[in-house]
């Protein structure tokens, strides 16, 4: 049994509840927020933060989530490094940063960074900008083909070939998206220069002493007036504008990837997902996961298993 615990926010539990919403099951214990029931692990949510990952795939499973080690949650709700948010940000011109493709077991990581000046707020809401999540995906190609007409903006696709080799390496997901969203922040600062944003606001997924041990490593490190927050794209529509590019961008991506396939790439994780990924395998071999897939996600055995490999 490959158990794990990990640390999460309330806000990250909520996520991650829609996120299995298919495979809840009824019976919760005392103190839980949710249980579910996927790929050969049980997770369980408590009030305290901790989540835990049962089954021969619980350590892979977790790893969607971040690095599984206990820890005490924190919020992250208003502070980086020590700074709260400002009163005002919402109305700021400023840099929202945000990702795609990181749950998803086909299909590229693609992070977004977008500068939204303050004067261009009224019409982002205008044309329908919010959370990706909460718009379908005729929706979204929509709004993107509209916003990259004239919303700066910085495009990070990090192939499924590339992820792997970094995860072989011993790159956690979390440390992946950090050198990402560094980049994406530093190529649009550069493109918008010499305009200087008033913030910069990245939809946090770790502590923002994490990201930075994460990118310690980096060439230029971005740090000047940057804040992170949980469900960044309600704070700022900036982040909800990147949001929106990120997944137009990510759609692109599984569209190339079913025209290589030959059939249409589920999105996801799921049991279709694992049904897919067999189909690939019988169509084009084992070595062709490297291109299509994020390996070490427990979908990998499962379709070797329905292909008959194992």
């Amino acid at each position: 049994m490959a158990n794990a615990v990990i640390s999460a926010t309330a806000e990250t539990i909520l996520k991650m509840k829609d996120h299995y919403k298919t495979a809840l099951v009824e019976k919760v214990p005392q103190g839980g927020v949710f249980s579910a029931k996927i790929n050969g692990c049980t997770i369980t949510a408590y009030k305290s933060g901790k989540v835990l990952f049962q089954g021969a795939n619980g350590e892979a499973e977790s790893l969607k989530w971040g690095t599984a080690a206990p820890a005490k949650p924190k919020s992250l709700k208003t502070k980086t490094s020590g700074m709260a948010l400002p009163d005002n940000i919402s109305d700021l011109s400023l840099i929202g940063s945000d990702e795609v493709g990181t749950g998803d077991y086909f299909g590229p990581i693609t992070v977004v960074s977008a500068y939204v000046e303050r004067s261009q707020i009224p019409l982002l809401k205008e044309l329908g900008v919010k959370d990706s999540k909460n718009l379908s995906d005729p929706q979204i190609i929509e709004i993107a083909k509209t916003l990259l007409k004239f919303i700066p903006y910085s495009l990070l696709t990090l192939p499924n070939k590339k992820y792997n080799q970094w995860q072989r390496k011993g790159m956690s997901q979390g440390k992946i998206k950090a050198i990402l969203h560094n980049h994406a922040i530093q190529n649009l600062l550069e493109k918008i220069e010499p305009t200087v944003p008033e913030a910069i606001l990245i939809d946090q997924f770790t502590e923002a002493n994490t990201y930075y041990k994460h990118i310690q490593g980096q060439k230029r490190i971005i740090r000047d007036r940057v804040y992170f927050s949980t469900k960044g794209e309600s704070i700022h529509i900036a982040v909800a504008a990147a949001s929106i590019i990120a997944r137009y961008a990510f759609l692109k991506a599984m569209d190339t990837l079913s025209e290589k396939a030959g059939f249409t790439i589920p999105k996801g994780a799921g049991p279709i997902v694992d049904k897919a990924a067999a189909r690939l395998i019988l169509s084009k071999g084992e070595a062709a996961l490297e291109e299509f897939t994020k390996l070490h996600f427990a979908n990998t055995q499962k379709a070797m298993k329905i292909a008959g490999k194992k």
